[in-house]
């Protein structure tokens, strides 16, 4: 049995553990990373493969016949065409759940930041200043408390689950938009609304859904326009579902208080990319998912979806 890596690095190389799915194959072969045009050559007759950013097609399939199951090193499942590896009757398997603690806490992690500016403060107690001397170049904004505030999380799955429980923790209200209200949601003490009602009603909006013809651009101007004067909008799932530009605009009025942000529209993100120029935004580069819990975890379900999968209990199916 011959397995091939294809991605074998999530930020950094030696980042994620791959001892244990080598020690399930008799040949093993690893590339940090893989550009397409070497996808075909490097699976050659590898019976397994598993793989991040390498895209794999129909011509990466008919090259590589022996392919027998493909393992994705993420939860979605934008990085390969799943209809051609269907039509190759090719199982593909991805990662569920594995980032669901870590990016509900870098959703607090912006919030916290942009409610009580640490970072700015240490900037100017740097600089030499104390509490009300804190000159105008350290770009500190008027504290918030979260206490009583109302939060409304569009898309509930795990990860939205995740934040509103924190929320709580926090004595927030929550609110939750979500295309199916399921009976295991309706004891998690949170109400149901519609996109429109909940985007009103918030005083923070995070996104928690997943990009799709449905969800592309759904913060745009005409969005924006309904949600509270001055909420903040936090964004941690996929830039597609927000219109860079609105975000930009509303800012600049002042419509939009602040936006914190994992995920642009473009990535990386691009020098001309109109957030940049907003100084109440606050963007980090797709990192929520790295923590170092979340990386062991990932490698860990990626060897036991190829496991189960050598055991005949194929688990994570997503073709």
């Amino acid at each position: 049995m011959k397995l091939v890596l294809l991605d074998s690095y999530a930020m950094q190389e030696g980042d994620l553990d791959w001892s244990p799915l080598r020690a399930l194959v008799d040949s093993f072969a690893a590339w940090p990373r893989t550009p397409y045009e070497e996808a075909a050559a490097r699976i050659g007759d590898a019976d397994f493969v598993v793989v991040n950013k390498t895209w794999i097609d129909d011509a990466v399939l008919d090259a590589c016949p022996n392919v027998k199951w493909i393992g994705l090193t993420a939860t979605g499942t934008d990085s390969l065409d799943l209809d051609a590896c269907r039509r190759h009757n090719v199982p593909v398997a991805n990662v569920p759940g594995y980032s669901t603690h870590s990016v509900a806490q870098h959703v607090f992690s912006l919030l916290l930041s942009i409610c009580q500016c640490p970072d700015r403060y240490y900037r100017a107690v740097k600089g030499g200043c104390w509490q009300t001397d804190i000159r105008p170049e350290y770009g500190v904004t008027p504290q918030r408390e979260l206490f009583g505030k109302t939060l409304g999380i569009v898309g509930y799955g795990e990860i939205g689950r995740a934040v509103a429980r924190i929320a709580q923790g926090f004595g927030m209200k929550v609110l939750a938009h979500t295309r199916t209200v399921r009976d295991a949601y309706l004891g998690d003490g949170v109400d149901f609304l519609s996109l429109n009602e909940l985007l009103a009603a918030s005083d923070v909006v995070t996104l928690h859904c997943p990009a799709s013809p449905q969800t592309r651009g759904m913060i745009c101007d005409d969005t924006l326009a309904e949600m509270k004067p001055g909420a903040i909008l936090i964004n941690t799932a996929r830039g597609a579902l927000v219109d860079d530009a609105a975000v930009a605009r509303a800012l600049h009025s002042g419509r939009l208080g602040f936006f914190g942000a994992d995920v642009v529209g473009a990535e990386p993100i691009r020098p001309d990319n109109p957030l940049l120029g907003c100084d109440n935004a606050l963007i980090t580069p797709h990192i929520a998912w790295a923590t170092r819990e979340s990386l062991d975890r990932l490698a860990a379900i990626v060897t036991d979806n190829f496991r189960s999968y050598l055991a005949g209990q194929p688990q994570n199916l997503v073709t």
